[in-house]
């Protein structure tokens, strides 16, 4: 597994850009449960890779149990913190995303912003979504999101840069400095990013560098039936039920939907 551990290590840091409302990827979790399961709501979520636990936390506040797994203990520290500041009540663990075990099964997972291109071989991603699969009730489902392919493709990798500011300091991330390309035959890159932080007057660059996966809807499907635990049910190309994956414009996310098969 190749994770940005530098990038990540900058919990602060990183929570001034991506800590903003997300009532509505929250919001389209909850429609993809109803539309795929026949229930109002799940009892329980998983966020896997949380980092912060932006998306848990959504639920948290609705009165769901919400459970956070990251590899990164610094992004686990930050999610509890919050929960603390906010008076919630989430779980969070410190954990591989291909081992580990809850106290309780729960019905949703999901893994948001292509955080399983972490995953680089077909031995790690068919151990993760079976230990998914046993941390989910039965027929619960999985909600995987990635990037649309045409943003990241074989024949492309397109410029990722994200800015935020709080209390006088700015950060700024770019992403895919050393402008990388998929391995053919492997489906890996080596991507390299800076992160700046121009605070007191004073700059500072962090960079980092890791591999990542690129996973297309076949291989998610042969995957989902190798590992004998999902089947995948449905392919949405926003955080929109309405949405399907197509090459429209209003199509920017590579969304799939498995559910779990096994007894």
């Amino acid at each position: 597994m190749a994770e940005h551990m530098n990038l990540y290590e900058q919990a602060r840091y990183y929570d001034i850009i991506f800590d903003s409302d997300r009532a509505r990827e929250a919001g389209f979790l909850a429609d993809v449960f109803r539309t795929h399961s026949g229930t109002s709501r799940p009892e329980g979520v998983l966020d896997v890779a949380c980092g912060p636990g932006y998306h848990a936390r959504a639920f948290s506040r609705e009165g769901v149990r919400a459970v956070g797994v990251d590899l990164n203990e610094a992004m686990i520290d930050l999610a509890a913190e919050k929960d603390r500041l906010e008076g919630l009540t989430g779980e969070w663990h410190v954990a591989d995303m291909r081992d580990f075990r809850l106290d309780e099964p729960v019905e949703l997972a999901f893994v948001m912003f292509d955080g399983l291109d972490a995953l680089l071989t077909n031995q790690d991603l068919v151990a993760h979504l079976r230990t998914v699969a046993d941390n989910l009730s039965p027929h619960g489902l999985y909600v995987i999101d990635l990037s649309h392919p045409r943003e990241c493709s074989f024949s492309s990798y397109a410029e990722f840069r994200y800015r935020g500011e709080r209390d006088g300091v700015r950060v700024e991330i770019e992403w895919g400095t050393n402008r990388p390309h998929f391995d053919l035959v492997t489906g890996i890159a080596d991507v390299e990013l800076e992160l700046r932080v121009f605070e007191g007057g004073q700059t500072r660059i962090v960079k980092d560098h890791a591999s990542e996966r690129l996973l297309l809807p076949q291989e998610l499907t042969l995957l989902a039936a190798l590992s004998g635990t999902f089947s995948v049910v449905g392919w949405y190309g926003d955080y929109d039920v309405m949405q399907p994956l197509d090459w429209t414009d209003k199509s920017r996310r590579m969304i799939a939907v498995l559910r779990r098969e096994r007894a």
